[in-house]
């Protein structure tokens, strides 16, 4: 399992899969930085394709700037695209998410989804929307 921390660079998108499953779909900035050898900060930001299938509902939340935190697997995708480039990404299985602290669009201060959660067990979070 792989925990990612980050911002999202645009709402979150759910799509239908052939078996009438749904899934979100959204990608997460994560910004780095180190000094370099002449002591100048060199900021980095890495783009993580992530995935959730366990509730489609938790995409109303996911918008465009939300830091969330992600524990997921890591998958490889590759293809050739319509230049015959051979292209290859990373995505995120993400199997827990977390929302942390506000968006200019999102009121939540922190919201946790789960498994249990999205599988409707009974416990304290479920009068939780999603």
């Amino acid at each position: 399992m792989q925990q990612i921390t980050g911002r999202l660079t645009a709402n979150a998108q759910v799509r239908e899969t052939k078996n009438n499953s749904k899934v979100v779909g959204f990608t997460v900035a994560i910004n780095d930085s180190y000094r370099s050898k002449d002591k100048e900060r060199v900021n980095i930001t890495t783009y993580v394709d992530c995935s959730y299938w366990l509730n489609a509902r938790i995409a109303e939340y996911l918008k465009k700037g939300t830091m969330v935190e992600l524990c997921g697997r890591i998958g490889a995708n590759a293809w050739v695209n319509r230049n015959g480039e051979a292209v290859a990404n990373l995505t995120l299985h993400v199997n827990d998410l977390k929302l942390l602290g506000k968006s200019a669009t999102n009121s939540t201060d922190r919201v946790t989804d789960n498994a249990q959660v999205a599988t409707g067990s009974n416990n304290a979070d479920d009068d939780l929307p999603f």
